[in-house]
């Protein structure tokens, strides 16, 4: 129930408006889930790269202003990396969603400060061209840590206005090359704006699809595991059917050869059953082979397969078992099903629904077959039957010539 309400959200999301940037509360936070150990590692990538960069234009600081370069060392190195290395540190150990996008984007807001401190310190000849640099702090926060959008409108709005507050009073700067460096930084964070805005809603889109697609992909195997079931499940009595029988008994077969230990099996037939159809009908009938079927699922082993062959005649399959064990196991299901007291008015009005049981018990070889097992145990019904019903038949080939007999009530 809870993958068919998240696919139902996905579709309504994949079918409404494609131009937000949030889902509904339930998908968004599946989301962040899914997507944020990936995301966090890449934006921790893109923030060491990001910092081995902004170092190295002390480089550009040396030659433009030396005069000044003792503060771009300590602004540089001796602020900006204690103040970003350790939200790297923990960005990469995992913290919440908004936590993170506010953390990372206030590395772009006091690297735009450092930076405007830098140059306004120094009255160096053509000290100023940095400020066109500057448009390269907005592509790293839009594009490089590609900060969700709403995070990187604010950022690049503030890293704007901290840019005007140290141009715009900047004496030794031209105002036409103000003027063209405020235009190039504006045109600059609008463009990584719209390219942030189309990352954004391409990767929550692409992860719709994705999200869709894998919950279908649940639903299928479900839907195989299904229909798998249903191919081995009789569906009247939930027991195995012949199908299960066959592909199980090799098996078991094999094992017991391999670990040298015994089978047991039972064929159980369900004592005068067409009379009782024919007196009662078949809708009632259903009922009596449901109430039999349970009985004899409650007493057997876990480890045991209880098989409903067809008709009224039913299998179960022992394994690890001793001929004492098998026989205990066998009277344990006659009388399971004669205390169920079915009334059987087809026979008589003092008769109830019994089972007769034809059980046989071997040590499987190689010279023997799963099919010998099968036939030893038919046989050993067919004399049950021929004794009077209600009654145990068992043909023990496990070491032991004799046979055992025994007549239930």
């Amino acid at each position: 129930m809870i993958n068919d309400a998240l696919l139902k959200a996905v579709e309504d999301e994949l079918d409404g408006a494609h131009c937000r940037l949030r889902f509904a509360e339930d998908v968004e936070a599946r989301f962040e889930v899914d997507t944020q150990r990936q995301r966090s590692r890449n934006m921790v990538l893109a923030g060491v790269i990001s910092a081995i960069i902004y170092c190295l234009f002390l480089i550009n600081d040396y030659s433009f202003r030396p005069e000044t370069f003792a503060t771009a060392v300590q602004l540089r190195m001796g602020v900006m990396l204690p103040f970003g290395l350790p939200i790297l540190w923990w960005v990469y150990h995992g913290v919440s969603p908004v936590l993170r996008e506010t953390m990372m984007a206030s590395t772009v807001i006091v690297a735009t400060i450092l930076s405007c401190l830098i140059f306004s310190k120094s009255i160096a000849p053509y000290s100023y061209l940095d400020v066109f640099t500057y448009g390269l702090i907005l592509l790293v926060g839009n594009i490089v840590y590609s900060l969700r959008f709403s995070y990187a409108c604010a950022s690049s709005a503030a890293s704007i206005v901290i840019i005007l507050a140290f141009v715009l009073p900047y004496e030794p700067m031209p105002v036409e090359a103000k003027r063209l460096a405020i235009f190039t930084i504006i045109a600059m964070g609008i463009s990584s704006l719209v390219a942030n805005y189309r990352f954004e809603l391409s990767e929550r889109t692409s992860y719709l699809h994705v999200l869709k697609e894998k919950i279908r992909a649940g639903y299928y195997l479900k839907d195989n595991q299904k229909l798998s079931q249903l191919s081995i499940t009789d569906p009247l009595t939930n027991l195995a059917n012949r199908r299960q029988l066959d592909t199980v008994l090799p098996v078991r077969w094999k094992e017991a050869i391999d670990k040298g230990t015994c089978m047991g099996l039972m064929v159980i037939d369900i004592d005068h059953f067409k009379a009782y159809n024919d007196f009662y009908g078949h809708p009632q009938g259903d009922i009596c082979l449901q109430q039999v079927a349970k009985a004899m699922h409650d007493n057997s082993r876990d480890a045991d397969l209880v098989v409903r062959l067809g008709g009224e005649e039913f299998v179960v399959l022992m394994v690890n078992a001793s001929s004492e064990a098998t026989y205990v196991a066998a009277e344990r299901t006659r009388a399971s099903v004669e205390a169920l007291c079915i009334p059987n008015f087809g026979v008589s009005h003092q008769a109830y629904i019994t089972v007769s049981v034809g059980v046989a018990v071997l040590c499987p070889t190689d010279e023997l077959t799963p099919a010998d097992l099968l036939s030893t145990a038919d046989r050993a019904l067919y004399e049950a039957k021929r004794q009077g019903r209600n009654v145990i038949h068992m043909v023990n080939l496990a070491g032991s010539p004799s046979d055992a007999d025994a007549a239930g009530g």
